[in-house]
């Protein structure tokens, strides 16, 4: 087993005089800064769907490992001029498992069936249905070329070559390609363990009872939901109260049993912040204003040498940051790459004014080819997170967007969702 390094205390420091940070940069710098920080394992090919390559897959045989045929028919030498011709056909069959024995030579030909190996000396094959067997003869019309309906060996994959590259995330259909050309074993990043975090004084767990100044704590199941669609491991570190001491011994906990922390809660500068007070006092702790809408800040340090990421406490912002700034992030640190999703370009079917120098995520849904919008652009709005399909991505510099205008949409599904 391989061990990843740690990362450095200085990751998350801002360069001197930034106030608000853009999107973009912020993005840069954590692409920058963090690296894998989760340990090597090897993994049987059949069990590592979800799993992400720490190594480069080279394929140990070719795919197909030998020249076989496309069809039911019948193999030969060469091809075939235009007109009538008559080939001898040999006595038994190439089937898929049970070769054909001999070798056929000019104006011969064997049985073949579909995926079976072509008999030394054939290159092509006519199909059953073009031909007609007559006492011993196969009488077929051309013209058809040399090769037809015959696949190569390594037409798919030649020996040796590169299947996927290290920091891929294996799908179904990989384990398929990787089993295709003798692929067992390969070596993976351990899931990344998360600890999850929710505080305040007015949080009260799912099913509880309520007082009526308290609302129930939305955000610890989303990103537990979300961590677990992800591919990684959750430490479920439970509600902990406005208490700086309370915060701090949850700290310290998350950190021996995660890779990474994610609060939510507490990461601005008002009274009762005590998750990036905390942090602060660390000396390893750096509070990031992004100019973004919504979730502005966003809180990063290290504690006892594990990244944490304060998102803030709203729900719709919480959720926002998690996938705009944390996945990418954490996607690095388990080994996969900082992973940027794929947007699609469709035109606006709302109308909207912006202030300048912020990027804005909006709740949107694709309807009849564009992108509409929800009604309320309100943070505590939860109810539009399911009505949307995903993020309508409002650029820094615009001020309005008008109706048929062309704008980002990010679905959900590119967030991995």
């Amino acid at each position: 087993m391989t061990k990843a390094p740690k990362l450095q205390n200085d990751c998350f420091v801002l360069p001197t005089g930034v106030h608000w940070t853009p999107v973009g940069e912020a993005l840069a710098l954590l692409e920058e800064r963090l690296q894998a920080v989760v340990d090597i394992e090897v993994c049987a090919v059949e069990a590592s769907d979800g799993r992400i390559l720490a190594n480069n897959v080279l394929a140990p045989r070719s795919h197909p490992p030998c020249a076989n045929s496309a069809v039911d028919g019948y193999a030969f030498v060469g091809g075939l001029l235009e007109g009538s011709h008559c080939l001898d056909l040999q006595e038994g069959r190439s089937a898929a498992g049970e070769a054909f024995v001999g070798v056929i030579s000019e104006r011969q030909a064997v049985r073949i069936l579909t995926g079976a190996v072509m008999p030394q000396g054939a290159d092509t094959v006519v199909l059953q249905e073009d031909v007609t067997v007559e006492a011993g003869k196969v009488y077929v019309n051309g013209p058809l070329k040399a090769g037809a309906n015959a696949r190569k060996s390594g037409e798919d994959v030649v020996q040796g070559t590169k299947v996927f590259a290290a920091g891929h995330i294996i799908q179904p259909q990989d384990i398929a390609v990787m089993i295709s050309v003798g692929v067992v074993h390969v070596r993976v990043f351990k899931p990344l363990r998360v600890a999850v975090i929710s505080t305040g004084a007015e949080l009260c767990a799912p099913g509880a009872t309520a007082r009526s100044d308290q609302i129930f704590d939305a955000n610890r199941p989303m990103l537990k939901a979300i961590l677990q669609r992800w591919g990684m491991q959750v430490v479920d570190m439970g509600i902990v109260p406005d208490d700086a001491n309370l915060v701090r011994q949850a700290l310290d906990i998350a950190s021996e049993h995660a890779d990474v922390i994610l609060t939510s809660g507490g990461a601005s500068a008002g009274d009762e912040d005590h998750m990036s007070a905390v942090l602060n006092k660390t000396g390893n702790m750096a509070l990031w204003r992004i100019a973004v809408k919504p979730g502005r800040p966003l809180a990063l340090g290290l504690w006892s040498g594990v990244p944490v990421f304060g998102l803030p406490g709203n729900p719709v912002a919480a959720f926002v940051c998690t996938l705009v700034f944390a996945r990418p992030a954490l996607m690095q640190l388990s080994g996969a790459g900082f992973i940027a999703p794929q947007a699609l370009s469709l035109p606006a079917a709302f109308v909207k004014t912006k202030k300048r120098g912020r990027r804005e995520y909006v709740r949107g849904r694709l309807r009849n080819g564009a992108v509409e919008v929800f009604a309320s652009e309100g943070s505590g709005r939860v109810s539009g997170l399911s009505w949307a399909d995903g993020l309508v991505e409002l650029p820094d510099a615009a001020t309005k967007i008008s109706a048929g205008e062309p704008v980002k949409f990010f679905l959900y599904s590119s967030f991995g969702l």
